[in-house]
């Protein structure tokens, strides 16, 4: 099935596969930039790698996925559907939860890692961003379905992953904002 290098970084199966080869890597990854920032003095080193490579392991295979070329790719446009809530009713439950899940990582370790991103309305804003960039690109290059609710299923999964690791981001976002508020 994966005999050649197209099946591994061009089919669902391949992805996947790649995906639970690159665990480990992704494990030490965070262990030897955790050690690395413990020994410079770094602060929250582990929390900081984790985040990182979470950020980058959670949120690629997925971006992958949804980068896969259909039929015929560049020869024709692929279906779009620019109206709000309409594919949400025909989806089945594995596509919902897909969606939901694209940005997910980045919607958990971001705000933790990113000062910038701590808060849910960034998140969202940011990831419905990415998320309608990557719908622009299947419509007119992969002949892939483009679909408004994909994006607000991929910024909803970010937003909601976002908030599941509010008590992780809340303290930094909060100190951020006094500093700023006292003048410092």
């Amino acid at each position: 099935m994966l005999n050649e290098w197209q099946d591994w970084v061009g089919t669902f199966t391949g992805v996947v596969a790649l995906t639970v080869l690159s665990l480990p890597v992704a494990c030490v990854t965070t262990v030897v930039l955790g050690w690395r920032r413990k020994v410079i003095g770094a602060p929250k080193p582990w929390r900081t790698s984790l985040a990182e490579v979470g950020m980058v392991y959670g949120t690629v295979p997925s971006v992958w996925l949804i980068l896969l070329p259909g039929e015929r790719p560049g020869q024709v446009l692929g279906p779009l559907n620019l109206v709000p809530l309409r594919d949400l009713l025909e989806m089945d439950t594995g596509q919902i939860v897909g969606n939901l899940l694209v940005f997910a990582a980045f919607g958990f370790f971001g705000p933790m890692r990113l000062k910038a991103l701590a808060s849910v309305r960034r998140m969202l804003v940011v990831t419905a961003t990415w998320s309608a960039l990557l719908e622009i690109t299947q419509y007119l290059w992969l002949d892939r379905v483009s679909s408004v609710d994909d994006v607000l299923l991929n910024a909803a999964g970010a937003g909601l992953a976002a908030l599941a690791s509010y008590p992780w981001w809340r303290t930094a976002a909060r100190t951020d904002t006094a500093a700023i508020c006292s003048g410092v």
